[in-house]
């Protein structure tokens, strides 16, 4: 009797042991099988929109492989951009191209390597060193091209895949000789961003007497970024740059302003002049608030200081809109449910053409074009006068937008899955 109940309580945890082995080595086989993604993105952070595209890419690949693991291989995440990504995506793994230990254990264990959206191949060096030392795929997500030089077009034959943020790029790759397999249109990743300071936007908004719904934001731009005007960038002046600018300022910022006491005058509306890049807070005070007649300025509230994606798209989403010449502030917008115009001219690249692609032509103004331009004061009014049919059009754009993402989310993960 004794000896039956030693072998039976023996034979018992022979065969709890061998299940909890079977369970270790099943755990440890779903943990090698997790796939890896390598992101290269934030390019830097004296812009908002240049911020925006990394959460935007991040978020999209929460919502559609939530099983998939990404590090991000990042340029720039100073003045508190990686504390805004890690409160958002708080298991993300960051770094960047100094810390040259954990950037060998991603070329080592990542699967896959992902060039984030960007006005070109912004890290072309980077991909080809991805190429030559590890040999695995890597794919291109929402870029614009201005140019195809030799080194480039190499590399894009051997991606997986390149999405195009609008089609003049798409069209200029093809034509080039391009030949990635699979060569689309696809959302510049700053539709996806969803990062929130509500308790930031709301102090400023209680501050200026900016009610939910009751004001439009516009954004002010110069013809090429002064770099040197912002503190702590190593940029040299730049005569030639600063003589176009100067130039140019009254010729592309009188519409606005004259769309702004329009608003003003035959609104209810406030409006809010706002940055998207460090350089254009003082602009708007020169060349949008300063002229404008005493009567508007009652209206008109300037921000004298720059924000983070966070609080600023925490404000746009409580706006009845937005206009300017900058054109990941309407991005945003759009991708969040907010009616934005979208403006540019001859120096910036084709990327404002994605507004024709995603169904807001009549929303796009082009500076270089005195029609278009002369169609913007009546094109602001009506985000406020016919506020349902903007409202309307926004949300179909933002529905065309979403199904690019799914489909663009949907190859990504075929690809790394094969």
């Amino acid at each position: 009797m004794i000896f039956n109940k030693i072998l039976y309580k023996s034979l018992f945890l022979f065969l709890l042991v061998q299940l909890v082995g079977c369970k270790n080595v099943e755990n440890k086989k779903q943990n090698l099988e997790v796939k890896k993604i390598l992101l290269r993105s934030s390019w830097q952070t004296v812009n908002i929109g240049d911020i925006a595209h990394t959460p935007g890419v991040l978020a999209l690949c929460e919502q559609y492989m939530p099983d998939v693991e990404i590090r991000l291989w990042a340029s720039d995440v100073d003045n508190g951009v990686k504390q805004m990504l890690e409160k958002r995506f708080p298991n993300l793994e960051i770094f960047l191209s100094s810390d040259t230990v954990a950037l060998q254990k991603a070329f080592k264990e990542c699967d896959f390597l992902l060039h984030g959206s960007g006005p070109y191949l912004v890290e072309d060096k980077d991909v080809e060193q991805w190429i030559q030392e590890t040999g695995k795929p890597f794919g291109v997500y929402g870029i614009t091209l201005s140019k195809v030089p030799t080194n480039i077009e190499k590399i894009l034959n051997q991606a997986e895949f390149v999405f195009f943020r609008d089609t003049v790029s798409l069209q200029l790759a093809k034509r080039k000789g391009v030949k990635s397999p699979i060569m689309e249109f696809g959302p510049d990743g700053a539709f996806a961003c969803d990062l929130r300071n509500d308790s930031a936007a709301l102090k400023f908004m209680a501050e200026n007497n900016l009610e939910e719904g009751k004001f439009l934001c516009v954004i002010p731009k110069y013809r090429r970024t002064p770099y040197w005007k912002i503190p702590g960038r190593d940029a040299p002046f730049n005569a030639i740059i600063d003589r176009r600018n100067q130039e140019m300022k009254e010729h592309d910022l009188k519409p606005y302003r004259d769309a702004i006491i329009a608003v003003a005058r035959e609104t209810s509306m406030k409006i809010l002049i706002c940055p998207e890049d460090m350089t254009q807070v003082a602009l708007g005070k020169e060349m949008l608030y300063d002229p404008l007649p005493e009567d508007v300025k009652e209206k008109v509230v300037w921000r004298n200081r720059f924000w983070l994606t966070d609080e600023a798209l925490s404000v746009y989403t409580r706006s009845a809109g937005l206009f300017g010449l900058e054109q990941h502030s309407p991005i945003m917008c759009i991708g969040n449910g907010i009616p934005a115009l979208v403006g540019r001219f001859k120096e910036q690249s084709s990327k404002g053409y994605m507004w024709h692609n995603i169904g807001l032509k009549e929303w796009f103004f082009d500076s270089d074009n005195k029609e278009l331009m002369d169609g913007l004061t009546p094109t602001v009014l009506s985000l406020i006068q016919e506020k349902e049919l903007a409202h309307k059009k926004t949300q179909k754009a933002k529905e065309f937008v979403e199904k690019r993402q799914a489909e663009t989310m949907e190859i990504l993960k075929n690809v790394i899955n094969k």
